[in-house]
């Protein structure tokens, strides 16, 4: 029997409510609003919280409505269940919010504004799958072990015995090919006590509570290609790492967030929205089905899951989605499938945070978040990682967070409790976006713990000619071009060279928007070649003149298929200029 309280107390999203019986912690709850329809008619509206503190017989619960209209002595029905998230076929291709409603069918029936207490189911349930099994009866399975497959787009969705069943269990019954709704029994299974579990092909799992079904944890070793060059080349990511992308507003987090979810080497992107502008969020639903998925040729939509929170919605729900969002990428990660989520922005969550505990008069932190922002962020990218499943198969996620901080502030405590946690820092620059450099990741501020496909020492190497480019930049700020020295004037030219036309790229052009692990270690060599070989000038005008023609070049060699004659007569031809001016030629 479901727990009874009462309202005791409201203070924004968050109430006070006194139970009769056992509640627990997380557990999900319905605080009843009573109103007036357009008719006149007393109804009741459930509005759907989460219990966030215990103390004694009462207990703290987040709403994640508008809570206008409660008020003390109103009714809460506590359901004994945590807060959960559907998983099963259906899931790809859809939109949600942070509490897994599908967006658009909510937006057919309820309009063009979202009414408060309108809940659905986040799978279809019409919907028929054509279902094959792979298990048999008489098999024995435990939780995670795949007892039949249906296809979804491009993979084969695994139904796995449900993750919440402890020890093992033999396989009664299974039923034969054909098509199924996800409501279907599907499965019997049957353990030493003689007790029997329905398996259908929708399942649920608390949000908040790791999946672990798998055999084993694994270092990330295999860099994931982003076929962006700056991080690819400078700062890599790993399959099943973790990485942030902090940086101003304006500074092109969505651009790149769009860019990685193209062309990165994953199976699956999910992008969790999470208090963001809604324009951005308008942004990503329009462009996100136009794009073409470069792997299969067909909407990138088909592999991708969007949970939209905006910063209009409410502030509860944000935390919510995060965590929603992560859930849903180790469902697919445990299907040996490689997924990347998007988190944006986790500063939104962390103010959602602040604010909840404020509201909970908890010993505030540093700028008023809570003092254990710092546990929360980490064991939230704890969930990435790659992992063995029992077959054999391996499957990961990889976690980017992007964070926005104030003003462009790295020091601020979100940014800097990010940073402890993270495998790269893939830091956005205010500075480089004005100056159109994009992605306007700073090359200098970033850095990644990672091993990528170039020679470390080479990029090493690189990255010191950029640092001494920027002090002679600044130094000819003071004394003038004129008190500069030619040999500090090519060096600076040279920087001003490899940042043109490798650290920047263009995302309108189809060939130079995605480059091949392959193509960047080729160019990389070449242009590491140029940037090493000693130069002779006379004067400063004939360096620049000759950079200038040899940036053009090189950028029209980036906008030419890899494979290609033209190709390769653009490479003999730069390389025939820079032997011109060879120190040693």
């Amino acid at each position: 029997m479901a727990s009874i309280g009462k309202i005791t107390g409201v203070n924004g999203n968050l109430i006070r409510v006194k139970f009769e019986s056992a509640v627990s912690q997380n557990e999900v709850a319905y605080a009843k609003l009573i109103s007036k329809n357009e008719a006149g008619k007393t109804e009741i509206i459930p509005l759907k919280s989460e219990v966030i503190r215990i103390r004694g017989d009462y207990a703290e619960l987040q709403v994640f409505e508008d809570t206008t209209g409660l008020k003390a002595g109103d009714e809460v029905e506590f359901t004994g269940e945590l807060l959960s998230v559907e998983l099963g076929p259906g899931l790809l291709t859809q939109v949600f919010d942070g509490l897994q409603n599908p967006l658009p069918k909510l937006a057919d029936e309820c309009g063009f504004f979202l009414q408060r207490g309108k809940y659905l189911k986040a799978l279809p349930r019409d919907k028929k799958w054509a279902f094959t099994p792979v298990a048999k009866a008489g098999d024995v399975v435990v939780a995670g072990d795949t007892l039949g497959t249906v296809p979804e787009g491009v993979f084969s969705h695994r139904i796995m015995v449900p993750f919440k069943l402890l020890g093992k269990w033999t396989v009664d019954y299974i039923t034969t090919a054909g098509d199924r709704v996800v409501e279907d029994v599907v499965a019997k299974l049957k353990n030493d006590k003689g007790e029997t579990v329905d398996v259908t092909m929708v399942q649920t799992w608390p949000v908040k509570m790791p999946i672990k079904a798998f055999e084993e944890r694994l270092r990330p070793s295999k860099p994931l290609t982003m076929q962006q060059r700056i991080i690819d080349t400078f700062f890599p990511v790993m399959q099943g790492g973790t990485f942030c992308t902090p940086g101003p507003f304006g500074a092109g987090k969505t651009v790149l967030q769009q860019l990685m979810s193209r062309y990165a080497d994953v199976d699956i992107v999910i992008l969790a929205a999470c208090g963001e502008r809604a324009g951005e969020v308008v942004e990503t639903l329009r462009e996100f089905p136009e794009l073409i998925d470069p792997r299969t040729g067909k909407s990138l939509m088909e592999r991708t899951l969007i949970i939209c929170n905006t910063s209009s919605m409410p502030v509860a729900a944000r935390e919510a989605s995060v965590y929603t969002g992560v859930t849903l990428a180790e469902y697919y990660r445990q299907m040996g499938l490689n997924v990347l989520l998007l988190a944006d922005s986790t500063s939104r969550w962390a103010q959602a945070l602040r604010e909840m505990s404020g509201r909970l008069e908890e010993i505030p932190g540093e700028e008023a978040f809570p003092a254990y922002l710092e546990s929360v962020i980490a064991s939230f990218y704890e969930r990435g990682g790659v992992v063995r499943l029992k077959d054999g198969s391996t499957g990961s996620v990889t976690i980017c967070g992007s964070v926005s901080p104030a003003g462009g502030n790295f020091e601020e405590p979100v940014t800097q409790a990010t940073l402890k946690v993270v495998g790269a820092f893939l830091g956005l620059s205010r500075e480089r976006s004005d100056q159109r450099r994009f992605p306007a990741i700073h090359p200098l501020d970033s850095w990644s713990k990672y091993e990528g496909i170039i020679d470390s020492k080479k990029v090493a190497q690189a990255r010191s000619i950029l640092a001494n480019g920027v002090d002679v930049n600044n130094m000819m700020k003071v004394v003038g071009e004129e008190g500069t020295s030619i040999e500090d004037f090519i060096v600076y030219l040279k920087s001003e060279y490899l940042d043109a036309v490798y650290l920047q790229q263009d995302a309108y052009n189809e060939i130079d928007a995605a480059c091949s692990a392959e193509r960047q270690k080729y160019v990389f060599d070449k242009i590491y070649t140029i940037l090493m070989t000693p130069m002779t000038f006379t004067e400063k005008d004939v360096a620049r003149t000759f950079f200038l023609k040899l940036t053009q070049a090189t950028k029209d060699w980036n906008r030419v298929a890899f494979d290609s004659q033209e190709f390769k007569d653009l490479e003999s031809s730069i390389f025939a200029s820079v032997k011109e001016v060879s120190a040693n030629a």
